[in-house]
């Protein structure tokens, strides 16, 4: 049995957590198991002990890298468009469309991982490093008279909305209608 080396083993470690935030939005934190997410990256279960003390480790460590990512999508929509309203306004079309609905993978953890961390037990580390991820989202969409937490709601209940009902028009509906909404009321709207 060859032993794997450090750099390899810090490899396997980023490939793992990089695979559990994706499958992890895709499938929920209980539709993925261990063995399976290992095998998607060409591993043993194993391997995962090696790098994990525990399966609500990599939960914790796949919500904090499912932010991060978040973090570099805002960080690229504010280079993008120049300027931070023009910015938010984008997200928003983006946030509302049917390929961030089909795509749960890759989209916004926010949403992803509503469900599953609504059962993690409070104060615990996964909660924690969700909720913080949620403040710093929040924060992003803030305009000056709120702290971004009413649209945060309001995206993220949309795309659960149109998730649970895609595949029927009223999933289309419920990403044109929040849109409309939040567009006219947060002055994103282009045609004001």
């Amino acid at each position: 049995m060859s032993r794997v080396s450090q750099a390899q083993a810090l490899e396997n470690r980023k490939r793992a957590v990089a695979a559990a935030s994706q499958l992890f939005r895709e499938r929920g934190v209980n539709g993925i198991s261990v063995a399976d997410l290992m095998k998607s990256i060409g591993l043993t279960t194993g391997g995962f002990y090696k790098q994990f003390p525990s399966k609500e480790a990599l939960i914790a460590e796949a919500t904090q890298a499912a932010f991060g990512d978040l973090d570099l999508l805002l960080t690229e929509f504010d280079t993008t468009h120049g300027d931070h309203d023009t910015a938010r306004g984008a997200l928003v079309d983006f946030y509302l469309s049917a390929e961030h609905r089909d795509q749960p993978g890759t989209g916004c953890p926010t949403a992803g991982f509503a469900g599953d961390m609504a059962r993690e037990p409070t104060g615990g580390e996964v909660r924690e490093t969700y909720a913080a991820g949620v403040q710093e989202f929040a924060g992003w969409l803030s305009a000056d008279a709120d702290d971004g937490l009413p649209m945060v709601a309001t995206l993220v209940g949309a795309i659960l909305l149109a998730r649970a009902t895609a595949g029927t028009e009223l999933s289309e509906k419920i990403l044109e209608s929040t849109h409309k909404a939040l567009t006219t009321s947060q002055g994103l709207d282009p045609e004001s």
